[in-house]
């Protein structure tokens, strides 16, 4: 059921304390942690403590915690002074989603190119 924690999900063993991570950020309805694989100098995932698949299901179901997802990636920067920083979702496997938690990377401290990849 959507917002429920998963037994099988990495992301809501981090929520629930059982795997460990490097916090930078707790809130009511958020976690905010290091990225085990950095792609920048500063990669932080910030995930809903409820369990949904992706952005766009979080969305559409819990719109205030999708906001507050994204109002913690601007503490997230903030912390890290960040004057410029990139917040990426990925949805799907074809766009490199490999744990079904919504989650934002925060990715700054280096010059990001476009296209992305």
């Amino acid at each position: 059921m959507a917002g429920e924690p998963q037994d099988d999900c990495l992301f809501c063993k981090i929520v629930a304390g059982t795997i460990p991570a490097t916090i930078v950020r707790e809130t009511d309805t958020t976690v905010a942690f290091r990225d085990i694989n950095p792609q920048a100098p500063t990669h932080v995932l910030v995930i809903p403590k409820a369990h949904y698949p992706d952005a766009a299901a979080l969305a559409a179901a819990a719109p205030q915690i999708a906001a507050d997802v994204l109002r913690e990636t601007q503490a997230v920067a903030d912390e890290d002074k960040l004057e410029s920083y990139r917040v990426v979702f990925n949805k799907g496997p074809g766009a490199g989603q490999t744990v079904w938690h919504t989650h934002a990377h925060v990715l700054g401290g280096r010059g990001m190119e476009w296209p992305p990849g």
